[in-house]
């Protein structure tokens, strides 16, 4: 009887199959930390582990990988800073905890993500790309948009004054937002963005009265 296995072979020599959303969780990582500008594209197929014919067949160019890059960006840590916020019983709540949620998630807290906010720090349309810039635009008008539509609900609960500016104070709370998210990049602590967050909340206080401690201003007319 021979010894020889007579199993078929395995393709021992045949490459994996390329993984492309993997590929693509690791252009929005550098992405996310250098910025499209300085991300070139030796950068990305080495962090890719793709040749540069591979890159354009799949995503067709450095632009398109980028307009990818925020796709995804948005869809794995949406929730890491916004979940709170749509959970909460009152629209105080649901600002403090996006504020407090921020502050973990930007500084890298929660998981393994780089610093500061890949859509805030973005500075793409700034560097010619027009097309691009507007797609961070838009992302960056979504965070204004649910605050606004928020407070609006908060003006039909009875929670603030109705005489409250609402595009003002969604406003303030994308800028202090967007502030921790720099400060994060330059490597300011948890602690530190929470005690910033802590402070907008006396801003909130004072410009809504401090709705919440009382009974809804409905009650009141």
């Amino acid at each position: 009887m021979s010894n020889v296995d007579e199993t078929p072979a395995r393709s021992r020599g045949r490459p994996r199959a390329f993984d492309r959303e993997a590929a693509l969780a690791q252009a929005t990582r550098l992405f996310w930390i250098k910025g499209f500008e300085a991300t070139s594209i030796a950068d990305l197929t080495e962090a890719m582990g793709i040749g540069s014919p591979s890159l354009y067949a799949a995503f067709g160019s450095k632009e398109a990988l980028y307009a990818e890059a925020l796709r995804h960006y948005r869809d794995n840590n949406e929730a890491l800073v916004w979940a709170g916020f749509f959970s909460a019983g009152t629209a105080r709540e649901a600002v403090r905890s996006f504020l407090m949620d921020s502050a973990a998630a930007l500084t890298g807290c929660v998981v393994d993500i780089p610093r500061g906010c890949m859509v805030a720090l973005s500075s793409v349309g700034s560097e010619g790309h027009v097309e691009l810039g507007e797609l961070v635009r838009a992302a960056r008008a979504v965070t204004l948009d649910r605050l606004k539509a928020r407070l609006n609900q908060a003006i039909s609960a009875g929670e603030i004054p109705v005489s409250t500016d609402i595009h003002a104070l969604a406003r303030f709370v994308q800028t202090v937002q967007n502030g921790m998210s720099i400060l994060a990049r330059d490597e300011a602590t948890r602690g530190e963005l929470e005690a910033v967050a802590e402070l907008a909340m006396l801003g909130w206080d004072t410009r809504t009265g401090g709705a919440e401690r009382r009974q809804p201003y409905a009650d009141h007319a």
